[in-house]
Parts: structure tokens; sequence; C-alpha cells
């Protein structure tokens, strides 16, 4: 049968970057091809090949056996080609109907037909189980849902080859497990996918076909059946990987951060938090867990002097910082791992170099008054590049250009590398490789056994039970419970997080083992 898509000989070079290095891959009718990888591998640049997004240094395309010539995304669209990007494409105050429908506007009478898109996009949703109101504002919707948009407008062009680009990158564990049922719908009713990825459980559970890429080549390729998460991981790094973190006990000393009756309002002026009242002590690592959108990007932000509280105190080494600013709270020995590293972590037109002293360029050795001394600043950008295995051609080169695992490394070698009191690490390995998530969550605990106290706020639940001394539960803006991690398992966490009471989780928890037994 001939595949119905094929990509052979894909080479990419941009200057002093071999990004693909003649790849070959195939895609089937009706398949979901994984395309696995460490952050800069290559994959998202060879998708973007395949979309138009760029031009191939060499190689050909062939969809349905016939060679075509991708020079834009509306000849990927031509070709039945679509892509769901990790950052959508999408425009917040437009609806979902007027999202699908731009660039394929439909007019009845001189007016833009908006019922019947309305209705196009009603029985896509209906046929391939989406559960979207095309009414709606786009920034009404959680993200889930926006990613639901995104999907129906390759569907409205009439995609067959769906290329999800690390789709559940911004999704909580329960989105991610809709979008597996959507995409298993979308493969066995005809449409071809490729997703990338970089999370081996995922790739175990939704693929039937995984290709790995490693440094811009195809290193191998194997079925969910024959493979498991440590030989995939082998695969990715190029070494064994050890997935279990070896963590020691944790021996807490004094009071770092002491919070008290915390009230912080969101951008609608809606209470984001309420009456928080946590304590994190040095050398323990407390855990914040919950849903997306219940409160932690808030608590961050006020912790580290992005917004304001309305009410409450937060003290960081006995020093009110409630309002401070964020120089301020870092001159306090504060570090921050930042939830989104494009937007609070890194500025993207600036070098490396740049980057790496964000927070230090005005002190000596980086300033004299008004005068830098980028001779210094260029050495110590060359010392983190090697300790922390950042991946650029240069310390020259712009943040922007490097891969998402390599931006994380610029964030977390500045943050880490100078002398800490306190570290909040928000989502800090979203969207990372395995490679790179075991390289953060070892310097975190580092820092932790070093005497530091970390604050971890994550949606990634395993991320929380494998590096947490303490687990704070967040639903609605409130700390529900506060479990220690030696206490803790998936389940009684996961039904904490969504709003079971403690007596209510702990009741089921016990029902659960006991019919385990049982059987």
């Amino acid at each position: 049968m001939t595949p119905i898509l094929e990509l052979n000989g894909i080479t990419k070079r941009f200057p002093g970057v071999l990004a693909n290095d003649h790849i070959d891959l195939t895609l089937n009718e009706g398949e979901i091809h994984a395309l696995l990888g460490e952050n800069g591998a290559g994959k998202s640049t060879l998708m973007n090949i395949l979309y138009g997004l760029y031009q191939p240094t060499e190689g050909n395309i062939h969809v349905r056996g016939k060679e075509i010539a991708v020079h834009s995304p509306s000849d990927a669209i031509d070709a039945g080609i679509g892509m769901v990007h990790q950052h959508f494409m999408l425009i917040p105050v437009f609806t979902v109907t007027e999202n699908v429908m731009l660039g394929e506007e439909e007019s009845k009478f001189g007016f833009l037909d908006r019922v019947s898109a309305a209705e196009k996009i009603r029985e896509i949703s209906e046929k391939y189980g989406l559960q979207v109101d095309p009414e709606s504002y786009v920034r009404d919707l959680p993200v889930g849902v926006q990613q639901r948009v995104e999907i129906i407008k390759l569907l409205y062009r009439q995609a067959d080859i769906l290329i999800f680009d690390e789709p559940t990158a911004v999704l909580t564990p329960q989105e991610a497990d809709e979008l597996f049922k959507i995409m298993r719908s979308l493969a066995e009713q005809g449409k071809s996918i490729i997703f990338i990825t970089h999370k081996l459980r995922e790739v175990l559970d939704i693929s039937d076909r995984i290709t790995v890429i490693r440094r811009g080549k195809v290193v191998g390729s194997t079925k969910p059946q024959e493979a498991d998460q440590s030989k995939l991981a082998e695969m990715m790094v190029g070494r064994p990987v050890d997935l279990v973190l070896h963590k020691a006990a944790s021996t807490p000393t004094d009071l770092v951060l002491d919070v008290k009756d915390l009230v912080v309002t969101n951008q609608l002026n809606q209470i984001a938090v309420e009456g928080l009242n946590f304590e994190v002590f040095r050398g323990e690592i407390l855990g914040v867990a919950g849903v997306q959108g219940n409160g932690q990007t808030e608590l961050v932000e006020v912790i580290t002097g992005l917004c304001g509280a309305q009410s409450g105190s937060i003290k960081l080494m006995e020093t009110e910082i409630a309002n401070a600013s964020p120089r301020r709270i870092t001159e306090l020995g504060s570090g921050h791992i930042p939830e989104d590293r494009q937007r609070d972590g890194l500025v993207l037109g600036f070098p490396v170099k740049d980057n790496l002293i964000l927070n230090m360029y005005y002190k000596d050795p980086y300033a004299k008054g008004i005068q830098m001394n980028w001779d210094q600043a260029l050495e110590n950008a060359d010392g983190l590049i090697s300790d922390f295995d950042i991946r650029t051609p240069s310390a020259e080169t712009n943040a922007g250009s490097l891969s998402g695992g390599n931006q994380q490394k610029v964030i977390v070698a500045r943050e880490l590398s100078r002398p800490l009191n306190f570290l909040v690490a928000s989502q800090p390995t979203r969207g990372l490789d395995v490679g790179s998530i075991e390289y953060i969550h070892t310097q975190i605990l580092k820092r932790r056994d070093d005497g530091v106290a970390v604050l971890l706020v994550s949606t990634e639940l395993d991320e929380i039970l494998q590096l947490s001394d303490r687990i704070a539960v967040m639903y609605r803006g409130k700390i529900v419970a506060v479990v220690p991690a030696k206490e803790a398992n998936k389940n009684y966490i996961g039904l904490l997080m969504a709003g079971v009471s403690v007596e209510q989780a702990k009741a089921q928890v016990d029902e659960n083992q006991k019919m385990e037994v049982h059987q």
C-alpha cells in the first residue's frame, strides 16, 4: 500500500547548524506516527518544512505517491496537510466561527455567511467528538478547548494529514486524555496523524509507530509493543537515562518563606488566590499541585513581584515582600524559573550572554557605573554554557533562536548560578524532553540539598510526586490539603486536585485499595 505521505532525504541547513540530515519518513492512512526526540533534535524543523514554513535544502515530499512542492502553508493546505502548533494561532476576541473561517470566508448577499460556517463547525465537532460551541469567544475557552478549535480549523479545510506539534505541552492531564480520544477518533475515521512529542508514556499509549530523531538524524523506528520508556529514552538521548529520581530524605531547617492570609486577584479583577497560608523551609521542596487555572500562576506572580497582593503577608527571610519589586525580591536571594520562559524568562532578541546576566547586569563585575564590561559577560556566558550544557552556536546567538529545552537551560543557568535562599520553579520542565527533564530535576534537588528553600509549581503530577518533600494541593484559589510526600499517591492527590474533600478522597482511596486486594 502506498503511504499517504513520504519524506525522502529531507535536509535543512541553517548558518552553522545542520537541523535535518537526510531524513526519511513515511505516514500511512489512518495511522498515528509519533516523532520522538529531544528539544533541538530537528522534529519541529522537519514539520515546518512539511507545512511550508521552511524550504528544504535537499529532499522531496510525496503525497499519495505524487511529488509536491510546498512553498507556503497554503500549498500544504491545498495538499491536505494541516498543523496544530504548540502555541495556538487564534484571535482571542473573535468567536470560534470567526477564527475557523478566517482566510476561508464565504459570503451571502454581500455579508459573511457565519450561519453556514457555524453549522459546518457543529457537524465537524459532532463527527469527531470535539464538543465546541461555534458561538463562543476564544478568550473565554479553556486551553484544551482552544486546541480543539485549532483541530476544527484543519478539518474545516479538509485536511487529511494532521501534524500535532507538542500538543500536550500546554494541557492538563485531563485535557491530554481528552485529546488522545480525539486523535484516536480521527485516525479511526481515516485521518493520518504525525504526533511530535518528547513524552515517553504518551508515545507508548497513543501511537501506532514511533520514529526517533537525534541531532537531526533518524536513529531508529519501532512500535509501542516492541519498546518501553527506557529504550525510547536511550534512543532519544544516545545514552542510558535513569528515569527514577534518586532523592535523599530532606532535612528542613530555618523558615525562609512565610505566607499568611494572602489574597490576589487576576487580570479580570476576580479573586484567584484566597486566604492562602503556608511556609517553606530551608532544605525542602514544597510542591504545589493543581489543575492549571486554580490560582497557581497568580501565586507565583505575587511571590516574585510580577503582580501585587490585595491583602495578606509574604515574608522572605523575615522581610515583607508583598508588593515589592522583582529586583528587591531577587536581591534577597530569590530565584525564579517562570511558567512562560519566552514571556517572563528571556529577552528573545538578546544574545545568550545578555540573558545570562539579566538580573545582575547592573552589578560588579558586569558594570562599572554606567559602563558595561562585556568581556566579563562573555566569560560568564562561556562558563555557564559549558556547565549547564546549553547547546548554542555561541554566546552571541539570540536566545530566541534556541530550542525550547536550551532556552530553559539558559534560565536555569542564570537563576542557579548565584547564591540563593529561595527558588520558585514554576512548570520548570514544561515542553522539555526526557534528557532535559532529568538534568533540571537534578539541579533543583542539588539546590535543595545545599539548603535552598524551593517552591515547585507544576501541573505534572509525576513531577510533583517525584521532587516534593511536602505537597500543597490548590483548588479554586485555596490550599485544600498539605500532604507529606511519603504519604501521597497519584490517586489521592488527583482526587484532591479535582475538588474532592480530604475525607472523601481518603475514603475513595481506601475503597479502591480494598477492591484491589479483593480482586
